[in-house]
């Protein structure tokens, strides 16, 4: 089976569709943020959990990360490497636009409801999520400018499905993508 690659904007539900349709499907499902942890491993770090990212080790690891664009490149070719195998479901922000494998999805999302489903996830205010939203909207499509050309949450010729995520919950979704992919089976 192709790779399948899930997109979209921070919080559209990228990962929890992403989980469904990787159960359904029988595939192992890997993000960027594994791909980071594996190479903080190997750097010497212990990450754990889906917070450590907030916590000192995590939070130093990630600064180091700043200074380098080669961090987000090792990241990239390792993700891309598991599309070519295929047989997997990824989720990341740029890999869509850096390769031809795999079936592509992009998850499309208001602030708005990208704001509340953060704010339900993360337990914060929606106006507080809606103002971390958009600086990591603006940081994410400055940063696939500057390392890829890439115009992240603009341009969207290279996806194969686009789903708007206002409207339904993530099981839905889910089950749109799952249809597709299997209507799509090589």
């Amino acid at each position: 089976m192709k790779a399948i690659i899930i997109s979209g904007m921070p919080a559209v539900g990228k990962t929890s569709v992403s989980h469904q349709v990787a159960r359904s499907l029988g595939t192992p499902m890997v993000g960027g943020g594994d791909v980071l942890k594996e190479m903080a491993v190997e750097e010497g770090y212990t990450p754990g959990g889906e917070d450590w990212w907030d916590k000192g080790d995590g939070m130093k690891f990630l600064q180091e990360r700043k200074r380098s664009a080669d961090f987000d490149k090792e990241v990239d070719a390792r993700l891309l490497k598991k599309a070519k195998q295929g047989d997997v479901v990824i989720t990341s922000y740029p890999i869509p636009w850096l390769t031809k494998d795999g079936i592509k999805v992009w998850l499309s999302g208001t602030v708005e409801s990208r704001a509340v489903r953060m704010s339900k996830r993360d337990g914060i205010g929606v106006t507080e999520c809606k103002e971390i939203l958009s600086v990591r909207d603006r940081e994410n499509h400055m940063l696939y400018k500057k390392i890829y050309g890439i115009e992240f949450g603009e341009d969207l010729k290279p996806f194969d499905l686009v789903v708007e995520t206002d409207s339904i919950d993530e099981s839905r979704v889910a089950e749109i993508v799952i249809r597709y992919v299997k209507g799509r089976r090589d």
